[in-house]
């Protein structure tokens, strides 16, 4: 069965964002994942992980403002020196919250909304994934890269698998990978188990919610029984991070994942 990672910054918003360790340790969740430590100390942050006896999963390079409408800024070429100042932000609290860490290290990467030339673009973000795979591969780490929808994320510069992969492979560093959301790729594309049977080896790591809404599996369109049973005949070795919206009490919208893990 593949590692269910709570995901704090989308559940058990009931509590502080440090009290969301606890209540997903007493929910059974060994492995955790969130958006962006940095507002936190790592050693903190680091201790609320070992008082649960939980393990970091993923989290993100610092995307900009996000309140003010940044999704990363890994394609704007008047940010550059601002995402590589995140580059090194990151690895800092990698070097606390992956410390003795067995497995992938993983932090994900928001490119960002388009602006301006192409061109332009296009060697900018090149050459900022360039930067930070580099600086990941001294740590230890893997770059992954995560397309969005157009219907959350107007604007965004990355959408789709495929397109995706073609950034990847433009990169061409060996730490660089996809993390495949099943809720924003059926937004954009569909073909979700065909998707993943022919690109398993360049995921590395899996998100989930429903469609429509991004609620918990079961209220929307997705078969994830069929597909979550497809990624253990697939043998995913990777995590399965829970981002989605809970309709309630997050504890109350878990009852999915329990009886999966009795089937």
């Amino acid at each position: 069965m593949p590692k269910y990672a709570a995901n704090t910054t989308m559940l058990f918003q009931e509590h502080d964002f440090l009290d969301r360790f606890d209540a997903a340790g007493k929910a059974g969740f060994q492995f955790i994942e969130y958006m962006f430590p940095y507002p936190y100390d790592a050693h903190e942050l680091r201790a609320k992980l070992d008082q649960n006896n939980q393990t970091q999963a993923l989290f993100n390079l610092p995307a900009g403002d996000w309140a003010g409408g940044d999704r990363g800024i890994a394609v704007q070429p008047s940010r550059q020196d601002e995402f590589r100042e995140g580059v090194g932000k990151a690895v800092d609290y990698a070097a606390v919250l992956y410390k003795d860490v067995q497995g992938p290290k993983l932090v994900n990467v928001l490119v960002g909304k388009a602006e301006g030339d192409e061109a332009i673009t296009r060697r900018t973000v090149i050459g900022n994934l360039q930067y930070a795979a580099d600086k990941f591969a001294d740590a230890g780490l893997t770059l992954i890269i995560e397309p969005l929808n157009p219907y959350d994320v107007p604007g965004f510069y990355l959408y789709g698998t495929q397109n995706t992969l073609n950034l990847i492979e433009e990169v061409g560093r060996e730490n660089v990978q996809l993390q495949y959301d099943f809720y924003h790729m059926q937004r954009v594309e569909g073909r979700l188990t065909q998707t993943v049977r022919e690109n398993l080896d360049k995921i590395a790591h899996i998100q989930l919610a429903d469609v429509p809404g991004r609620h918990q599996p079961g209220t929307g369109e997705i078969n994830y029984p069929f597909l979550l049973a497809e990624l253990d005949r697939l043998n995913y070795k990777g995590y399965v991070g829970l981002e989605y919206i809970p309709e309630g009490h997050t504890e109350d919208t878990l009852g999915w994942l329990k009886e999966l893990k009795t089937s």
